[in-house]
């Protein structure tokens, strides 16, 4: 109990701004007890009146039920419409401050973990935790509404108080049992439902590649068995839900029997009279059941609300998903001089992708990478990038260790351009808007034009105001990269990576675009990782790596004279070119 108000307490710092309409909800809800516990009263007192024969007193508490009306309608607005207004403050807050968070994750945290994990934690799970505040405070209401109904009972006679409390315990007791089995395979089914988000977004991604492969059933089969095995945990959750239920309506009419021949003993008795017996009876479900109910559902809503809270505050925590850590030194402005000292780097796997490596790089110069796949060519743009952190060594920028910089200073003064970059779903405008809000038109055309995407964009029914699909479905993998290179241009960043990023262009396109980099040069300092040795013939320098080594750095014609594996891989390129 005490971990649910500290996390209640968590949550609700989130709808702080909207407190007020948790007040007026909290109002609204108070009349609503009010006017449950008061009505039946009201009625049985009208019976009296209408067999009295009182026509005076009966026509003021007709009036008073006309009141009663009224303020029932008020609670209405003031429960609904605050109620959704605090649902949907907390929801929009928890869910922004969650995708930042996401953001910060190690990216070998999010490349071990499914897209579903963060999808279902991002959208139902925070819902479930802004529904306490809702459909939970509605539970504590309705709980609330049959204790006083509880203590009405007790004023008009003990026998059927005691009756009612011991039916209303043995019902809570059904329900506990029933929510506790519930529970545990509801946590069961939301493990298997990430898997299925996830494999369902990587059908809709990989749609392509799934046709081309062939792999159409056996994909469908695999995500088939995910969605039965899911269905498996639903099918036992409903099992439970019916086998209590039914419980639960064998004895309901089991005891009305019981409290119908009790009413009779009571007034043949005169221990009780047929307007209050009236009055008692539309208690019943109040106190006899209802009150087991809102207790057993308010369990259920705060089961399901620690569930989701521990999941989606495993995002929060940096234990479960270890977030990024940067330095707090900013650098407004940098120049472009890095260094790699002595730099090893391993993956989780344990695998050593690099091994001792340290090479300097002078501001506005350009760079190339070479070497085998696999080599570590892409590994080191990635830890430049601070995408993974380095296992030994340092990685310095302008003199400075790159822990010690802030994200903006990293991360806002490189661009990587990579060999399947991600295109979002919007359109080519927003595109480039992403990473300079303020573009306008006449930039994002001059970057187009450099990136030798101009032509393709104006040939468009609704040209830069073009959607162009999720991943840039609607593009070939060439316009992606250009596009890719444009949005680069845009971002203006002074140290620029391509990784392979040329690869996928015809041979006149690829021209264009290395003479988009060409113009570049002395600008900017450009690291180069080479699919085609035409992009890095002008590099200033071109380091040759093999397992994780340089061994060995030159201008390309110097490598061909001093580097045997250099020579040996640029002849094998000019022989698959003829």
């Amino acid at each position: 109990m005490k971990k649910t108000f500290a996390n209640i307490k968590k949550v609700y710092n989130y709808g702080k701004k909207y407190r007020k309409a948790l007040y007026l909800e909290a109002m609204g809800s108070l009349i609503g007890i009010a006017l449950e516990i008061a009505v039946p009263i009201i009625i049985a007192k009208q019976t009296v009146l209408l067999t009295s024969n009182l026509w005076n007193q009966l026509i003021i508490m007709s009036l008073v039920l006309l009141l009663v009306d009224f303020a029932s309608g008020l609670k209405t607005v003031l429960i609904r419409k605050n109620t959704q207004k605090f649902y949907v403050g907390v929801t929009e807050k928890m869910q922004n401050e969650l995708s930042h968070e996401v953001l910060r994750i190690q990216q070998k945290d999010l490349d071990n973990s499914s897209s579903g994990v963060f999808v279902q934690r991002l959208t139902s799970d925070v819902d479930e935790l802004s529904n306490l505040f809702t459909v939970g405070f509605g539970r504590v209401v309705g709980i609330l509404s049959s204790l006083g109904a509880f203590i009405s009972v007790f004023i008009i006679n003990k026998i059927v108080f005691v009756f009612y409390f011991a039916v209303s315990i043995i019902f809570t007791i059904l329900n506990l049992v029933k929510y506790k089995k519930y529970s545990e395979k509801d946590r069961e089914k939301r493990k298997v439902n990430e898997r299925v988000i996830g494999l369902t977004s990587e059908l809709v991604r990989g749609t392509r590649d799934v046709k081309m492969l062939n792999a159409k059933e056996s994909f469908i089969d695999k995500l088939n068995e995910v969605i039965k095995e899911k269905n498996r945990k639903h099918i036992q959750m409903r099992n439970i839900d019916i086998k209590y239920n039914l419980i639960y309506d064998l004895l309901l009419g089991f005891f009305e029997f019981i409290l119908m021949v009790l009413f009779v003993y009571l007034i043949t008795r005169n221990l009780l009279t047929l307007p209050m017996a009236l009055a008692l009876y539309s208690y019943r479900y109040k106190v006899m059941t209802n009150l087991m109910y809102d207790v057993s559902l308010l369990i259920e809503e705060v089961n399901q609300f620690n569930i989701s809270f521990d999941r989606v505050f495993a995002i929060f925590d940096g234990i479960t998903f270890r977030k990024e850590k940067f330095g707090k030194k900013h650098l407004s402005k940098i120049k472009g001089d890095f260094e790699f000292r002595n730099v090893d780097f391993s993956y989780e796997n344990g695998l050593k992708v690099l091994d001792g490596i340290s090479f300097k790089v002078k501001a506005n110069t350009t760079v190339g990478f070479v070497g085998e796949s696999g080599s570590g060519k892409t590994t080191i743009f990635n830890l430049l990038c601070k995408m993974y952190d380095v296992s030994k060594g340092e990685i310095l920028i302008d003199g400075t260790n790159i822990n010690e910089l802030d994200e903006d200073s990293l991360r806002g003064n490189i661009t990587i351009i990579g060999q399947s970059p991600y295109i979002f779903n919007m359109s080519i405008f927003d595109n480039m808007k992403l990473v300079k809000s303020s573009v306008t038109l006449d930039e994002v055309k001059k970057a187009c034009r450099l990136a030798c995407l101009d032509e393709f964009i104006e040939s468009l029914p609704d040209k830069y105001d073009s959607v162009i699909g999720e991943g840039g479905v609607n593009l070939s993998g060439g316009q992606k990269q250009r596009l890719a290179i444009a949005r680069a241009l845009i971002q203006k960043t002074e140290i620029i990576l391509f990784d392979e990023a040329t690869s996928a262009l015809d041979n006149v396109t690829q021209s264009r675009i290395q003479d988009a980099i060409n113009n570049l040069k002395n600008e900017y300092t450009i690291m180069i990782i080479a699919h085609r040795f035409s992009t890095i013939l002008n590099c200033d320098n071109i380091f040759f790596i093999d397992k994780g080594r340089i061994i060995a750095s030159g201008t390309h014609d110097e490598l061909l004279k001093s580097c045997k594996p250099y020579k040996k891989l640029y002849l094998s390129e000019i022989k698959k070119q003829k």
